[in-house]
């Protein structure tokens, strides 16, 4: 292939390309272009994540379709043809290992059509390397065997070495703890094949859950400075992330609090779509007795009976008291902790002040993105768009993305890894 390697925005190194697959509304792009990567086109299913990946990289061409038909493969070919492809990276969804018995056969079963397009594009395509990035909770099934069957697939019968591991975003100056399991492969003998160590903050903070101050590990300690300190992007807090957020609205509440709010702001006027939904009088009652970083569990008893102010709202339980699933869904964030994971949903957590909910700005600020980074929609009645609407459309973009800093953090170790090598240099087998 002919080499294709601009200039990045640096100036100093060259840009590697990479092809970003199941892109969603591009959390994994912005990162892998925070780190030096032109993102030559992407692909996802859903209309609105295209809406806003457009947007947001108007010098990406993006395919909205299924990435199976032909058509859609067709064109993602024909942008990496006569090009040095350095990484092609994705999530395809894989909702169906957890069904899967024979898991030697993960590629055959037709319930993993996503999966194995990704596998077959690298097997095509031949990148200098991929990313596929999916959730923790595949790293344990059927005892770890389907790990290493992945592992297996993607190798390509060993012309790609596999590193694997499981990463949690809060790790790598993310405001929330999210863990991804994450795969990235290398061209067999172009250079060795690592995932970037994060800060080891999520662990440290089990430490200090299960142990009074005087006896932490100097490293805890240490770990719990770092996330304290309103200057170190390392680790950051719900507060350090939201603080200048305080009051709904066009307008910034506060000028920049944090070097990550400075970040934040970088290249924004004016916070976006910052208008929480509309929540119930009861569910303000209820918040207002829950303390920062508290759930359901600290409600007094009568502020736990279904109904606190006549207004009865959905089926559940016996309609007298809390029923068991509504009991993750009063969690409130505490200023200086690391947030909850980030989900598709408004109420996936509440704010650490004011009794409310948090606003799609506020959910893309836990989730790492800038704020210059618009959430869209297509136009209504688009073909494929989701029926809920406008706002839970971009709740749910920003809860399905990739963490902002985690993208980032492994497109930097992928860039390093692949500088080291010129392109087309092969490095010595015995480097891995």
């Amino acid at each position: 292939m002919t080499a294709r390697h601009s200039a990045n925005r640096l100036g100093e190194l060259p840009a590697l390309t990479a092809l970003d697959l199941f892109c969603g509304a591009g959390g994994l792009s912005e990162g892998l272009r925070q780190a030096g990567f032109e993102v030559l086109a992407a692909a996802d299913h859903d209309p609105d994540a295209c809406a806003t990946f457009r947007l947001n990289h108007p010098e990406t061409l993006v395919l909205q379709g299924d990435l199976t038909a032909k058509v859609n493969h067709a064109q993602i070919v024909e942008v990496a043809r006569g090009q040095q492809l350095d990484l092609v990276a994705g999530g395809p969804p894989c909702q169906a290992f957890s069904q899967i018995h024979n898991h030697d056969r993960l590629l055959e079963d037709p319930r993993n059509r996503l999966y194995r397009e990704f596998v077959h594009l690298i097997e095509e395509l031949r990148p200098r390397a991929f990313l596929l990035e999916n959730v923790p909770g595949m790293s344990q099934m059927a005892g770890g065997a389907v790990r290493e069957q992945i592992e297996q697939d993607l190798s390509l019968e060993g012309d790609y070495e596999i590193a694997s591991s499981v990463l949690d975003a809060g790790d790598f100056g993310t405001p929330q703890r999210r863990s991804r399991l994450v795969f990235v492969g290398v061209e067999r003998g172009l250079a060795p094949v690592h995932l970037p160590r994060g800060s080891g903050l999520t662990e440290s903070l089990r430490d200090v859950a299960a142990n009074p101050p005087s006896d932490l590990t100097p490293d805890a300690e240490r770990l719990r400075g770092v996330l304290m300190d309103p200057d170190d992007l390392t680790a950051v807090t719900a507060a350090q992330a939201l603080s200048d957020l305080i009051v709904p609205g066009p307008v910034y509440t506060a000028p920049p609090e944090s070097a990550f709010q400075e970040w934040a702001r970088s290249g924004s006027d004016a916070p976006q779509d910052h208008e929480p939904s509309r929540i119930r009088q009861d569910t303000v009652m209820r918040l207002e007795a829950i303390p920062p970083g508290g759930n359901v569990h600290d409600l007094p008893d009568r502020l736990r009976k279904r109904y606190l102010v006549g207004r009865k709202w959905g089926p559940a339980g016996d309609g007298k008291r809390l029923a068991r699933r509504h009991y993750y869904a009063y969690r409130r964030l505490h200023p200086d902790r690391l947030a909850w994971t980030v989900n598709t949903k408004a109420d996936f957590a509440y704010h650490y002040g004011p009794p409310r909910g948090l606003s799609v700005r506020e959910a893309a600020r836990l989730q790492g993105f800038p704020d210059r980074y618009h959430l869209v929609t297509a136009p209504p009645g688009t073909p494929g768009q989701y029926k809920n609407g406008a706002r839970h459309s971009r709740y749910r973009q920003v809860g399905n993305a990739v963490p902002v800093p985690l993208a980032r953090s492994i497109g930097a170790a992928i860039g390093a890894l692949l500088l080291g090598a010129a392109p087309g240099q092969r490095l010595a087998a015995t480097a891995a």
